[in-house]
């Protein structure tokens, strides 16, 4: 019996998550759940699965939760560190780490550091602290398993060869909404339209990170960390019908790829009960039903996240973090109807302009990193704007 502690079982990649507990009641239980603001569902969660605890970051709303809550007898975390309290939840052996940005990186180190076997959903973990992480990782002994489905699939085709023997990592994305939309209509981009992705549902915030083909760049930096690979040994491949997760391609010219409809509860259940393959509820894959599968490179020019990816992880110090800073803080702006889409890329450049990196950061210097990046794309956000003149 695998014990999680789910941080993120609110959002939808934690909701599917309870949702293969369910499914493999002889398998998996809940020990802990976490959320940030949603109180009233995390009180429906904890009374309906009775973890031993649970956590709420945004304080102003506990009393929504005791207020919901059925005299409930576990243990209540709140605050800015209720996360990485509940992270190190002593009787869980898992931790799935679904939250958004980076708010995940403490907590999972806290998880390391009890031992516990990571389930990974969130990608800024690793794009802000991946040196930090895996090197925790590898001191103590934890198994880091990609929930994320093209990380998921790229560790599946991995089984296939060793690692001397991988020639290529072929990273397979949609293209988004806006893959064959003109670059020059670009600035009237809606955020209506930017959260129409057209295969997959997931929160509001991937959802414009992936009509940037940010999540892709990110996903880039992710891999490096995960699978000990140089930027240049992967590849971004646009495949609009989301069937062909991702794939390597071997030094004998072999490609293999693991496929299936666009659905996160094959990756979330393949890392729940790793190294065990067993039946998931649902209709099987029909491949034959598939129709056309199309692939073709990424118009860079469209998509400038994807070549500043590989100058930021090859910079490494703290601009990873910056880079992750400002887009976390230009993509707030643009669903508040700040600024426009095409700021959000001009400004996470322009902060990774602006930077002073620091070498071999600690997480303080991390934190600090992302701190004036946020300051710095706020400021010249209100520029473009014209509410204010610059401070520098």
């Amino acid at each position: 019996m695998r014990s999680l502690v789910i941080l993120g079982s609110t959002g939808s990649i934690g909701k599917n998550v309870l949702r293969i507990v369910e499914a493999h009641p002889d398998r998996l239980c809940v020990a802990g759940l976490a959320a940030n603001t949603n109180a009233g569902e995390l009180a429906e969660q904890a009374n309906r699965y009775r973890p031993a605890a649970i956590a709420l970051t945004d304080q102003s709303r506990l009393g929504v939760l005791h207020s919901r809550l059925d005299k409930f007898p576990g243990e209540i975390y709140s605050g800015p560190m209720a996360l990485t309290e509940i992270a190190a939840l002593s009787g869980a052996d898992t931790a799935v780490i679904a939250v958004v940005g980076k708010a995940g990186y403490k907590p999972t180190l806290a998880a390391i550091d009890t031992g516990k076997r990571i389930c990974l959903a969130n990608k800024e973990t690793l794009v802000v602290a991946g040196s930090i992480i895996i090197e925790a990782a590898r001191k103590a002994g934890v198994e880091i398993l990609p929930i994320d489905s093209e990380h998921s699939a790229i560790f599946q085709c991995l089984k296939s060869g060793t690692g001397k023997e991988v020639d290529k990592i072929l990273l397979t994305g949609s293209g988004g909404p806006f893959r064959t939309r003109p670059l020059d209509t670009f600035a009237a981009i809606t955020k209506a339209e930017a959260l129409a992705h057209p295969n997959w549902k997931m929160g509001r915030k991937i959802t414009v990170d992936s009509a940037t083909m940010m999540n892709k760049a990110f996903e880039i930096i992710e891999a490096v960390w995960l699978f000990g690979v140089k930027p240049d040994d992967i590849e971004v491949v646009i495949h609009p019908q989301s069937i062909v997760h991702s794939a390597v391609r071997f030094a004998d010219s072999s490609v293999i790829a693991q496929m299936g409809v666009p659905d996160m509860k094959l990756p979330i259940q393949y890392a729940l009960l790793y190294p065990d393959r067993i039946d998931l509820p649902r209709e099987p894959f029909d491949l034959a039903a598939c129709g056309d599968l199309s692939f073709a490179p990424p118009d860079q020019d469209k998509f400038p996240a994807l070549p500043l990816a590989r100058r930021v992880i090859a910079q490494g110090g703290t601009y990873p973090a910056v880079f992750n800073a400002a887009d976390e803080t230009a993509v707030e702006l643009f669903l508040n109807d700040k600024i426009a889409f095409t700021d959000i890329m001009y400004l996470i450049a322009g902060a990774i302009d602006n930077h002073q990196s620091v070498d071999n950061p600690t997480l303080e210097d991390l934190d600090r990193a992302g701190d004036r990046a946020d300051r710095w794309v706020r400021e010249q956000a209100a520029i473009r704007a014209g509410k204010t003149r610059s401070i520098d």
